[in-house]
């Protein structure tokens, strides 16, 4: 091995001076340094010097052994295509019922909900503060009765469904629960995701309802029960997404939402759960962006690095306990007003790149999104680009398609080295919960989204249409619009809960919740008795704000 390396070296030095040298004087490069988004040095050329052959058991292994670099199964989409899960919700619980119906029958195989700003807020319908945003950016959910309309005729033994929804999010679940059963299906039938992740609240964003550690009580409380009573129900999705979104670059992204999941798993530790008993349910959601290649390493680091972290931290007995399985999103901040259809070129890329880095569930954001909720013909549109990708292109054919590249690799490893500087940070700064009061991953982020903004109004990053490829004048696109009488309906359907409900049982619901909140018993139970009684999402957050308090951000300095 040794000899075969230094005859490379030796013709990579030949190479450099008789063919590199004379091409760069007569056509010098663009730029005297190429660098990825996060600011990883990209090299001229990469070779097998790059990616040594003795390095490949311990560093990139075979797929579904550890460190998983190549994926967590064995044989990867040949058995199991990845989940197309398109993210949808608006208006009320009848229109977005209907809106599921219909991209069921068009292909796709699970269900992931939207919900509006009052729901994510933990406020009702009829809550002044909700005037003007019901049903706006997702479907309103004030109580039992609207979550029963929202899956109506939808057999939730059979698809699975994810709910992006985080302070409130054991109400929503519990809500689920409840409708399950109403249709005769069992919690342990039960599959799908609830986001669940406080952590990112406090980091980006920025939709919270009690402080961070009674916030975090509610996290680990959901996540005991799941392991116990809902066995293929994942309890949090650790999300990335959302710092990525708020201005993060590809390693903060993984650096900051690796570590918050470490923090979940230590904070279930020390809550008395057994590591097997709930690591296996966790799961991970990330962005992807437009840069091919970090986006593909990223994703091939994430699973080597949580594996690592996994074994030298908690040493779990079950394999499954190192498994980083992770929905992706195409990157919503990439999406442009300028020239809309070319957004559906930017979401085949950054699909292209979820698959390529062995993504177990998928969503395709549709052209029209940074303007408003998807037309139906819009989301199709995103839809039909994931089973294009499926069907058509062979990328199913084989495990780890881009495995060996020796720029793949080479980038993985830049980006593992990266995410590990940021962890030696955060561990100096106390853990992440520390970190956030000390306003650590916000400063980080902050900085970050300037200096991207800053690139595009200088041109160093060429955004195709709004800042080069200019169009003077461009025709205006179908755009969904909610009907303003959406919030009337809403509100008289929180009334019309509110007088039919059996009042003692509500009353003494809430009360029992309280009592527990003020001691240390798990809260979930209590939860899920109160939303039976058709407590609403505000009544029961409004419960818990009176025990745990409020919360405000420190000055970012």
């Amino acid at each position: 091995m040794p000899k075969r390396r230094t005859a490379l070296q030796k013709a990579l030095e030949r190479w450099e001076k008789e063919v590199l040298q004379p091409a760069l004087r007569q056509f010098p490069e663009r730029k005297e340094r190429f660098t990825t988004p996060s600011g990883l040095e990209i090299k001229r050329l990469y070779t097998p010097l790059d990616a040594p052959e003795e390095d490949y058991l311990p560093e990139i292994g075979f797929p579904g052994e550890y460190p998983y670099t190549r994926g967590i199964h064995p044989t990867m989409y040949r058995a199991r295509p990845w989940t197309i899960r398109q993210f949808s919700g608006y208006g009320t619980p009848e229109e977005t019922n209907a809106r599921y119906r219909y991209l069921l029958e068009q292909g796709t195989h699970g269900l992931s909900v939207a919900f509006d700003l009052p729901t994510l807020m933990g406020r009702d319908a009829d809550d002044p503060l909700s005037a003007g945003e019901v049903g706006k950016c997702g479907v309103s959910v004030s109580s039992l009765a609207d979550m029963e309309i929202l899956f109506d005729q939808i057999p939730l033994d059979q698809v699975t469904t994810s709910m992006t929804i985080n302070a409130p999010a054991p109400i929503l679940l519990a809500m689920y629960i409840a409708v399950a059963e109403k249709q005769g299906v069992r919690p342990e039938a039960l599959r799908g995701t609830i986001q669940n992740d406080m952590l990112k609240e406090y980091i980006a964003q920025k939709e919270w309802i009690f402080p961070p550690r009674p916030s975090l009580r509610l996290v680990i409380d959901t996540i005991a029960y799941c392991s116990r009573h809902l066995p293929q129900w994942n309890p949090i999705s650790i999300s990335g997404y959302h710092i990525r979104e708020a201005g993060a670059t590809a390693v903060q992204e993984l650096a900051f939402t690796l570590y918050d999941g470490l923090t979940y798993v230590q904070l279930g530790v020390e809550a008395g759960l057994e590591v097997d008993d709930f690591a296996p349910r966790l799961s991970f959601f990330f962005d992807a962006d437009n840069h091919f290649g970090e986006e593909i390493a990223k994703f091939r680091a994430a699973r080597k690095i949580w594996a690592r972290e996994m074994q030298r931290r908690f040493h779990p007995r079950n394999p499954r306990s190192l498994w980083l399985r992770f929905h992706t999103q195409t990157a919503g901040y990439t999406l442009t007003e300028q020239q809309p259809y070319v957004n559906i070129i930017r979401v085949a890329i950054q699909a292209l790149a979820g698959v390529l880095g062995g993504t177990q569930s998928l969503h395709t954001n549709a052209l029209d999104e940074t303007y408003a909720l998807p037309t139906e013909h819009a989301a199709l549109i995103a839809l039909r680009t994931q089973q294009i990708l499926l069907h058509e292109t062979g990328l199913t054919d084989t495990v780890d398609p881009l495995g060996g590249s020796y720029y793949i690799e080479a980038l993985t490893r830049q980006m593992e080295a990266e995410v590990y500087r940021y962890f030696e940070q955060l561990d100096a700064r106390g853990g992440m919960i520390a970190a956030i009061e000390q306003g650590f991953p916000q400063r980080e982020i902050q900085q970050a989204a300037y200096r991207f903004q800053r690139e595009i109004e200088t041109k160093e990053r060429i955004i195709v249409g709004v800042n080069e490829y200019v169009l003077p004048a461009e025709e205006p696109i179908e755009l969904l619009a909610i009907d303003p009488a959406v919030e009337k309906v809403q509100r008289e359907r929180v009334e019309q809960v509110r007088a039919q409900r059996d009042a003692r049982r509500w009353k003494m619901s809430l009360q029992r919740l309280q009592e527990a909140a003020r001691g240390e018993e798990n809260l979930f139970p209590f939860i899920l008795d109160a939303v039976k009684a058709y407590a609403t999402v505000g009544e029961i957050c409004n419960a818990l704000q009176e025990i745990f308090g409020t919360y405000e951000e420190p000055p970012l300095v």
